[in-house]
C-alpha cells in the first residue's frame, strides 16, 4: 500500500488525468441509461441491491482474470492480453453501461491496492479507457434494442470502436505519456522494440496498425464471441430478483 502511495504522490497529475476520464466514462454511462429510460418511459434506477451485489463479484471476477495477462509474438512485451473485460462486458449487458463502468474502475482499484502499479499507471488507464471503448458502444445499443440481434450488433460495434479507439488512443496519447513518464526520449524508442520483433515495424503509424491494432482487435472479438455464448443462459441467474 505504501508503494502505492508513494507512486500516487510522484505522478499526481497523471492520477488526477486518470480520475478525470473515469468521471467522463461514467456520466457517459449515466447519459445512455437515461436516454433509453425515456426512449422506453421507464424511471430505472441507476443503484439497485442486486445491481451493487452483482458489480461486486464481477469486479472480483474481472480482478482475478486481469492478474493472467500474457503478451502476444506480434507486439512488445509490455503489450499484454487479459480477458478481464468479459465479466464487465455480461454485467453491462443485465445492468447497463453504469454497471459496466462501475465494474471496470473497481477491477483497476483492486489491482491496484492488491498488486501497486508496475507501469507509473499507464497500463491501468489503457486498461480502463480501452475497455471502456469496448463496454460503452455495445451496452448502449443493446440499452436501446434488447434482443439477439441488438446484443450482436453492440457487439461488433463494440469490437471495431476498440480497436480504432484504441489504436488512436495509443498512438496520440498512451504511447507519448509511456515515453515521458518513463523518460525514454522520444517514442522511436517504442518503435524499436516493434521493430525487434516485425521488421516491418518502422515507425509509429507502423507500429499502431501491426501491433497495436490487431491486439485490440483479438481480445474484444473474443471477448464479445464469447459474452454472446454465455450471457443468455447466465442472465436469468444474474437478474434474479432485480427491482
Amino acid at each position: 500500500m505504501s508503494e502505492l502511495w508513494k507512486s500516487v504522490t510522484e505522478n499526481l497529475v497523471f492520477v488526477l488525468e486518470f480520475l478525470g476520464i473515469v468521471a467522463l466514462m461514467f456520466l457517459i454511462a449515466v447519459g445512455i441509461e437515461k436516454m433509453a429510460d425515456k426512449k422506453r418511459g421507464v424511471n430505472r434506477k441507476l443503484f439497485t441491491t442486486r445491481m451493487m451485489a452483482v458489480t461486486g463479484m464481477f469486479s472480483a471476477i474481472a480482478f482475478v482474470l486481469y492478474l493472467f495477462d500474457f503478451p502476444l509474438p506480434f507486439a512488445p512485451a509490455f503489450y499484454k492480453v487479459d480477458f478481464s473485460e468479459l465479466p464487465v462486458m455480461v454485467g453491462s449487458f443485465a445492468f447497463g453501461p453504469v454497471a459496466g463502468v462501475l465494474i471496470e474502475f473497481c477491477k483497476i482499484l483492486l489491482k491496484l491496492i492488491v498488486k501497486g502499479s508496475d507501469t507509473l499507471f499507464v497500463g491501468d488507464l489503457a486498461n480502463f479507457i480501452i475497455g471502456c471503448s469496448l463496454l460503452l458502444p455495445a451496452s448502449a445499443i443493446y440499452e436501446f434494442v434488447k434482443s439477439k440481434k441488438g446484443a450482436i450488433t453492440g457487439c461488433i460495434a463494440g469490437t471495431l470502436c476498440m480497436t480504432v479507439f484504441g489504436s488512436a488512443f495509443n498512438a496520440f496519447y498512451l504511447i507519448p505519456k509511456f515515453v515521458e513518464l518513463f523518460g525514454m526520449g522520444s517514442v522511436d524508442a517504442v518503435v524499436q522494440m516493434g521493430g525487434k520483433i516485425n521488421p516491418a515495424i518502422t515507425s509509429l503509424p507502423t507500429f499502431v496498425c501491426m501491433a497495436v491494432a490487431p491486439l485490440n482487435l483479438l481480445k474484444a472479438g473474443v471477448i464479445s464471441l464469447i459474452t454472446m455464448f454465455i450471457y443468455k443462459p447466465l442472465s436469468p441467474i444474474i437478474k434474479e430478483g432485480r427491482k
